[in-house]
């Protein structure tokens, strides 16, 4: 996935909204919010940058990059390394308000978020990095929260990172006749023609880990039944791209936007319903 794509911030906010609201059972601060609302904010532009100083070179090649400002010559390299510096600084300026435990896992989140448009050329792998990448905000969170890592948060991170891989892969089978031209490597290409049967286990896998996520964190049954409202939709998304459509793959890959809403609303509602009926 690029990162310039407007979908790009619900999915970016949804581990980090997801961290925040397990961490603190519902009710995190204000302060902690907005921290991590701007968090979000900055480093989405930072990848947006990171991404277009890698792929400079061959958005010209394809039509709807060909007018990014990189290309154009409307922006020069040095003003976007300076524009992705200034927005490094400004996240750690963000992270700084928080606690020295923050603030290391902050520099791999970082670190994460701009070598994953390498990855495109090196590995056809590079979902993986943007899911570890993605996954990143929720130790983060946990660790601004309660200033500790507790193991069963990992369940939570595999399941973003699954996720992950799942609606990449889905948007990467748009583009897989264009990477295949320019020499861009993603999972869909190495997947081939297992791609779908593929994303149908990740899918298994991943509502086993938001599972093993309640199951760790001791949720109800208001949070299992969002997981099983995702089943459905990765059912569904599953039946959309059997053909490999192109138009129903993006929109498989557009819909998963309400899959962090739902995981969300379903975290949310079991703290929020159940200590109002407590």
């Amino acid at each position: 996935m690029r990162f310039d794509k407007p979908i790009g911030t619900f999915l970016l906010a949804a581990p980090t909204l997801w961290g925040i609201a397990l961490a603190n059972e519902g009710f995190p601060s204000l302060r902690l919010l907005a921290i991590f609302s701007a968090g979000i904010v900055v480093m989405r532009a930072a990848g947006c940058i990171a991404n277009d100083l890698a792929d400079r070179n061959l958005d010209g090649h394809v039509e709807r990059t060909r007018l990014r400002p990189l290309v154009t010559g409307a922006l020069t390299v040095k003003e976007a390394l300076a524009l992705l510096l200034l927005l490094l600084a400004t996240a750690l300026g963000l992270v700084a308000l928080t606690n020295p435990l923050t603030i290391k896992l902050s520099f791999a989140g970082a670190g994460l978020a701009m070598i994953y448009p390498l990855m495109k050329r090196i590995t056809h792998l590079p979902q993986i990095v943007l899911g570890t990448a993605f996954s990143w905000s929720i130790p983060m969170a946990f660790a601004a929260s309660i200033n500790a890592l507790p193991s069963a948060l990992w369940w939570l991170f595999v399941a973003n990172l699954l996720w992950t891989v799942i609606y990449d892969t889905q948007y990467a089978m748009v583009d897989r006749e264009d990477d295949l031209s320019v020499g861009i490597k993603s999972t869909a290409i190495l997947f081939g023609n297992l791609d779908v049967r593929i994303i149908g286990l990740l899918q298994s896998l991943c509502l086993i880990a938001f599972w093993r996520c309640g199951v760790a964190f001791a949720l109800g049954p208001i949070y299992y039944a969002a997981v099983a409202i995702v089943g459905i939709l990765f059912a569904r998304h599953l039946w959309l791209i059997r053909d490999r459509d192109v138009e129903q793959c993006f929109a498989a890959f557009n819909q998963s936007k309400w899959i962090g809403l739902i995981i969300l609303t379903g975290l949310c509602g079991h703290f929020w319903i159940g200590v109002s009926s407590g």
